[in-house]
């Protein structure tokens, strides 16, 4: 696996789970993990950030704006390079999330169903191009 020198931005508004998600990519080698509650302090450390994220790697339901918006907002300003998108939303709904991200140009890997499958999670971030 693994691209050991990516950064990722892990945003996710239950404290738990953050904290799980950030002990799975650790434990599989990714260790230069932003983590983050909310869109507000995603935004405030991609803004802080002196190159662009490699991943970011986001909850879809937060409690300032969606996954898909914050995606959005950090893809067209240059602060990531690719993003992944959690959520507990049906499959059919998020396929339909992922159509959208695709047709509008964002740098999506793919969405995942919560509970997260972790082999899931490591092919995708192993898919996004280029080692860094």
């Amino acid at each position: 696996m693994p691209k050991h020198n990516f950064r990722i931005l892990l945003v996710e508004d239950h404290p738990f789970q953050l904290i799980s998600l950030q002990i799975l990519l650790n434990n599989n080698g990714l260790y230069r993990v932003t983590p983050a509650l909310n869109a507000r302090e995603a935004l405030a450390a991609l803004e802080r950030s002196p190159a662009p994220y490699d991943l970011l790697l986001c909850d879809q339901r937060l409690p300032d704006i969606s996954g898909i918006e914050l995606i959005d907002s950090a893809a067209r300003r240059g602060l990531i390079r690719y993003a992944v998108l959690l959520s507990g939303l049906e499959a059919s709904q998020l396929l339909d999330l992922e159509c959208e991200a695709i047709k509008n140009g964002l740098p999506l890997l793919g969405c995942l169903i919560k509970p997260l499958n972790t082999i899931e999670l490591l092919r995708l971030v192993s898919s996004a191009p280029g080692d860094r």
